[in-house]
């Protein structure tokens, strides 16, 4: 396993992280500046300027966080090459995009289309870019989210996307009780991606921790992910409090054979700052291709 191969995302027409500093963020999403928290970012605004044009900005009252806004829609329309979706202001200081997964949906798009008409199973899918993108790329994609509204939210940027209704299989469950039955009725993966959160509720009450629950859940994924030539897998991690090393050495304690380790990479999630040279860590991956 290759670590510390960092990837980093560079603005699109729909996106750009205008500045950051002292806790924040400054980003736009389409033609709405967004300000929210960012524990990542202990270092001062370069451009202070530039935040008194925020729509919308992220604070905590009372103990809850709430939006201050000016003239912001209820949901508003972007786009990442041809995968069209629907950014919301959330109450948890969300959008519904996480801009740093651009390369890793770029590595979806080029792994599905090597494969011959692949099932890519997407856990813990939200609000379903990943899904598209490999939908887009030939995949008949299984999203799973134990949020009603998130499979809701995935299931209209699919038809935005001009997806037909066959392409994606949408399921709101719990991704660890999913993926149990999944493995007893013995279906098979040729791509396996997902993105869990440290805490969270399944569809029936169940609670996931990611530090008791996700190494129950690696062996179960690896049962079902196919052992052929191009078969691909993938883990983010948002907020999770681990190193990437952690995940890293997660994935080959269960996927690699007795004869060697798996052929992959790890590292952060970074988005490149406008006008500086300054890269703000947002999460960490792991993923490989047999």
């Amino acid at each position: 396993m290759k670590t510390d191969q960092h990837l980093t995302t560079l603005p699109w027409a729909d996106y750009e992280l205008l500045d950051s500093g002292e806790n924040m963020k400054l980003e736009r999403f389409g033609e709405i500046v967004v300000a929210r928290p960012e524990t990542q970012a202990l270092w001062a605004k370069m451009q202070p300027a530039l935040w008194s044009k925020a729509h919308a900005e992220f604070a905590f009252k009372d103990g809850k966080g709430v939006w201050r806004t000016k003239g912001v829609p209820k949901s508003w329309p972007l786009s990442w090459q041809s995968a069209r979706f629907l950014a919301e202001l959330t109450g948890f200081k969300h959008t519904g995009i996480f801009p740093e997964q651009a390369p890793n949906w770029e590595w979806i798009a080029d792994r599905t289309r090597n494969l011959r008409e692949p099932a890519v199973l997407n856990l813990f899918g939200y609000t379903g870019i990943a899904s598209i993108v490999a939908a887009q790329a030939g995949a008949h994609v299984t999203h799973v989210d134990a949020s009603k509204h998130s499979v809701t939210w995935a299931h209209e940027n699919a038809k935005l996307s001009n997806l037909p209704e066959t392409a994606i299989r949408w399921i709101v469950d719990d991704a660890l009780a999913f993926a149990k039955r999944e493995m007893k009725r013995e279906s098979f993966y040729d791509g396996i991606i997902l993105d869990p959160p440290a805490f969270g509720r399944g569809a029936k009450g169940e609670v996931w921790h990611i530090e008791e629950d996700l190494s129950k859940l690696l062996p179960i994924l690896k049962a079902l992910l196919k052992d052929t030539p191009g078969a691909f897998f993938l883990l983010n991690g948002y907020a999770a409090g681990y190193a990437s090393h952690s995940f890293a050495q997660a994935i080959e304690s269960v996927f690699s054979p007795p004869s060697g380790g798996v052929e992959g990479e790890s590292g952060e999630l970074r988005i490149a700052e406008s006008g500086s040279d300054r890269l703000l860590p947002s999460g960490i991956y792991v993923r490989f291709v047999r």
